[in-house]
């Protein structure tokens, strides 16, 4: 377990949405992103990037938004 951080990131490097900011117990975790954004509203189509940062070190992903 430790300090986790799980965020979505717009191509200009934006975040809009933070999915997990705090401790997690050890063991496999999910998060669903739906699209919303953290100001409300939800996101448009287009390329995003999941950002995880943890104890292990960091982990980037590119996501596909479709509507």
């Amino acid at each position: 377990g430790g300090p986790v951080l799980l965020a979505i990131f717009d191509v200009s490097g934006r975040r809009v949405r933070t999915l997990i900011d705090g401790q997690l117990g050890a063991g496999w975790h999910q998060r669903v992103w739906d699209g919303q954004m953290d100001g409300g509203g939800f996101a448009r189509s287009g390329v995003y990037f999941s950002r995880l940062e943890a104890l292990q070190g960091v982990r980037s992903r590119k996501m596909i938004m479709l509507r």
